[in-house]
């Protein structure tokens, strides 16, 4: 089976696009709702930064510090990371900057109006489905204070400064000036705690009088009695512990993460790309046929004419007949195609089919039939379809005596068939309780079609169901060709191959197609100007 999927026309390229442009609006309006409502529920978070030397000379030999130096990157980021996110450097930040008494709607003040009505609304429901526990003012206390050191711990990171001893502290903090403060106290709250390791050390070695012992006693303290939220001077905060701070935290100027503007263009696009990829790839996917080249390519056949959707053709046809309201360009185009292709051929008698009822096979060879009489060639138009007929309706004409009455010897040829106008005639299927096949098969029918090729120019015979292959291979044993209807949309290629290939064994004169419902998805001013 040969599929094609477009040409190389700019028009071939934008079909596809304007026939899934809903797929594309949708894929567009999807992305940017949940990109703009992803950054509004994003609360902008600033990033101060602390760097620290851990190289420095100690104040002793201890296997606690031996070796520091020489240690790899990555040991050193492991090593850092672990001591500066120890709960008892955090908590003594904590208390200072008291963490521990921040309200639960902190983020409220900086974060958009559509996520504070989130969090207040998760709020209530939190409370209203959960039990009030009572806790007794220090069990509150305690608890305040370590969920205070989990979300400190959450918000820092430690990363060290590759081919140096140089690691950075970041804390992140949706107020840029709390971020640079949290970055300055937790760095000064680690160099206490090395000075204290320090200090543990030497009173094991030397004892609480040792002058070395009581100097780093002194500096702790006065370490200690620094460490509040304010700035100090580059000097004093530098202290002599083994490890120090070579640069305070500046208060950052921009929030971390890319520009929600830069954010919210680079959707735009992707949204718009991410459409039309779609699209085709549901082209791709589509086994149907769409457009008059993809029916030609794949018959290998000359395409007889398209007909547009929603061209009127379940109308009363007699009635249209006699006010000579037929003005449709695509049957005038369509009628004119096959007759030069029929006569070209020599050809009197086409079966006209279609995969199934539902592509329209049965409308279509009605009104090419009113035209060609319109334009004075005398037609026969017989209803071979004894299962589901459906020219009668068309035309608001009685159904019996038909085709059927001639097999069973009710009635002649010349009694069934009922005149239209002066050019067009038809012959009805009838009623019968026989088995179709049996009828198709009787040796009347190949006798029917020779009378009616002397009494008429062009007989065309409506069969709109080539799941019924056998009915229709009998029907086309006794006719000078056979033209498909294909339903744009709606006949897949593979199921129209599989039904025709019978015929194609069986060397049917397989004469042209006609695609029906054909859509013209490109606006016109568009479309006459690609």
């Amino acid at each position: 089976m040969k599929i094609t999927f477009t040409g190389n026309t700019l028009r071939d390229y934008l079909t596809p696009i304007f026939r899934y442009k809903y797929i594309i609006l949708t894929t567009f309006i999807v992305i940017m709702v949940s990109v703009i409502v992803g950054l509004e529920f994003k609360t902008p978070t600033y990033n101060a930064y602390t760097k620290i030397l851990i190289s420095a000379q100690k104040q002793t030999a201890s296997p606690y510090y031996t070796g520091i130096s020489s240690y790899h990157n990555a040991q050193i980021a492991l090593t850092q990371s672990e001591i500066v996110n120890s709960t008892h450097v955090l908590e003594r930040a904590v208390k200072v900057l008291q963490l521990d008494e921040r309200p639960y709607d902190y983020e409220k003040n900086f974060c958009s109006p559509l996520k504070a009505w989130f969090m207040e609304l998760r709020h209530k429901m939190s409370q209203s489905n959960s039990e009030t526990v009572l806790l007794a003012p220090e069990e509150e206390q305690a608890y305040r204070m370590r969920m205070a050191v989990e979300n400190l711990r959450e918000n820092l990171s430690v990363e060290p400064i590759p081919d140096t001893d140089l690691f950075t502290i970041c804390a992140s903090d949706f107020d840029p000036n709390v971020a640079a403060m949290i970055a300055n106290v937790v760095s000064r709250s680690y160099i206490i705690f090395d000075l204290e390791q320090q200090l543990a050390e030497m009173q094991i070695q030397y004892g609480e009088k040792y002058q070395t012992v009581i100097q780093l006693r002194d500096n702790i303290n006065k370490m200690i009695n620094k460490l509040t939220a304010q700035p100090i001077s580059s000097l004093e905060a530098i202290g002599p512990a083994s490890v120090k701070i070579v640069e305070q935290a500046q208060i950052p100027l921009t929030p971390a993460g890319g520009n929600k503007r830069v954010a919210i263009a680079v959707a735009f696009v992707m949204s718009i790309f991410l459409g039309i990829l779609f699209t085709y790839g549901f082209e791709y996917m589509d086994q149907t046929f769409k457009t008059p080249k993809e029916v030609e390519d794949f018959f290998d056949l000359p395409l007889l004419g398209s007909i547009p959707k929603g061209t009127s053709t379940n109308g009363n046809l007699i009635k249209d007949i006699k006010n000579n309201n037929i003005k449709a360009p695509p049957y005038h185009r369509l009628s004119e195609q096959l007759y030069l292709l029929m006569n070209d051929k020599n050809m009197k008698s086409v079966l006209i089919t279609a995969s199934s009822y539902n592509d329209g096979s049965t409308s279509i060879v009605a009104n090419t039939s009113v035209y060609l009489a319109k334009k004075g060639h005398k037609v026969l138009l017989i209803d071979a379809n004894l299962r589901a007929p459906a020219i009668h309706e068309k035309f608001k004409i009685s159904n019996s005596p038909g085709l059927a009455d001639i097999f069973e010897n009710k009635i002649s040829f010349g009694e069934t068939t009922q005149d239209i106008d002066h050019n067009l005639t038809i012959l009805p299927a009838g009623k019968t309780t026989m088995n179709p096949m049996t009828i198709l098969g009787s040796h009347k029918l190949p006798e029917i079609i020779s009378a009616a090729k002397e009494r008429y120019e062009i007989i065309f015979v409506d069969y709109p169901n080539l799941k019924n292959i056998k009915d229709v291979a009998l029907l086309s044993s006794y006719l000078d060709g056979i033209v498909l209807v294909v339903n744009e949309g709606k006949t897949r290629r593979h199921t129209i191959k599989a039904l025709i290939s019978p015929l194609e064994q069986k060397n049917s004169n397989i004469i042209g197609v006609i695609l029906n419902n054909r859509k013209y998805v490109i606006p016109q001013m568009i479309y006459e100007r690609v």
